[in-house]
This record gives structure tokens, C-alpha cells and sequence, in this order.
């Protein structure tokens, strides 16, 4: 057996966790606590990733869900899967900084796509990543995901995302067969 995925419990997220999850989200991509992994953004924007009311509409919304990962009793990791017709969208994913680099993020995308390909027949799995995130760009790569070229503009301007530190900020659609 996979250790990385040795004691996870997967299970939906509820109103009871979304300052759990605000935080864990927080401190996977921003700030110092940030850089003790590898997927910190904190070189490239400052300010919030999310906040408790984006949390919270992925928690409410009937086509989504966040999936919430605890280990020990402890929330450790999410993602967030939304049903969009013949694909799926992932986003939201953080891992705890002191478990990246383990195994544990290979394991919950793995169980993702299967949670996409299964529940809703999905086909595809999509997501959108910073197009300067070259070693996150690579890792999904490894993982079966194609960069498609398809950009879409980061929102300067909306705090609610963070606060750019560089002007040259756009999203990439990745994009990965689940057949």
C-alpha cells in the first residue's frame, strides 16, 4: 500500500470546516508558513488565496464539492470538484506544507479523477493554473495533464484573489483525458 495515502479519510466538507480549511488553503500558497512547501505563491502574489465565503459557496453549491482529507482526525488537505457537464473542474487543492513532497497530493488527485470519472461520468478533468507555475505546471504534467494554451486573465484588481506582485499574471486550462 501507498504510505502517503496510509490513515486518509476522504470525506465531503461541511460548514463546521471552512476556517479548518480557509487556513489549511492559506497556508499551502501564502505567506511564510507557505514556503515550507513547494507550491507557495508567496514570490508572485500577496494578500488571501480564498477567503470563508468562497469556501463556503463551494460547500453550498449543488454541482460541487469539497473534498475534505484528515488524517489522524486532523484536516491535512481539499480540493474542490465541480460537475460541468461532460468534464469536471478541479481547483482549491492544498496539501499541508509540512506533508508536500510526500506522496499525499499524488494520491488525492488520483482519487479526484476517479470521484469525477465514477460519480458523474465525467470524460475530462479540467483546471486553470498560473502560467508562471512551471514546477506546479510540470508536476500535473507528470500526472497525465496537457497544457492546452488557453489562457484566461488573472482578476487584477479583486483582492479576493490576492494581491500581484508581477504584471504578467494569466490562468492556463490543463486539461486531462479521464477514460
Amino acid at each position: 500500500m501507498d504510505t502517503a495515502a496510509t490513515g486518509l479519510t476522504f470525506r465531503d466538507a461541511t460548514d463546521a470546516d471552512v476556517d479548518a480549511l480557509v487556513t489549511l488553503i492559506e497556508s499551502a500558497y501564502r505567506g511564510d508558513s507557505s514556503r515550507t512547501g513547494w507550491t507557495t505563491e508567496a514570490d508572485i502574489l500577496d494578500g488571501q488565496r480564498t477567503d470563508t465565503e468562497g469556501v463556503l459557496a463551494v460547500i453550498k453549491s449543488a454541482e460541487s464539492r469539497l473534498l475534505t482529507v484528515e488524517r489522524d482526525g486532523s484536516v491535512v488537505a481539499c480540493c474542490q470538484l465541480e460537475h460541468r457537464g461532460d468534464h469536471a473542474y478541479f481547483g482549491m487543492f492544498a496539501v499541508s506544507p509540512a506533508l508536500q513532497g510526500g506522496g499525499l497530493g499524488k494520491v488525492i488527485i488520483a482519487e479526484a479523477e476517479r470521484h469525477a470519472r465514477e460519480t458523474w461520468g465525467a470524460a475530462e478533468m479540467h483546471m486553470t493554473v498560473i502560467s508562471v507555475r512551471d514546477d506546479l505546471i510540470a508536476w500535473y504534467e507528470r500526472r497525465g495533464y496537457s497544457r492546452t494554451g488557453r489562457m484566461t486573465p488573472f482578476p487584477y484588481g479583486d483582492e479576493r484573489f490576492g494581491i500581484p506582485q508581477r504584471d504578467d499574471l494569466q490562468f492556463e486550462l490543463l486539461v486531462k483525458p479521464l477514460a
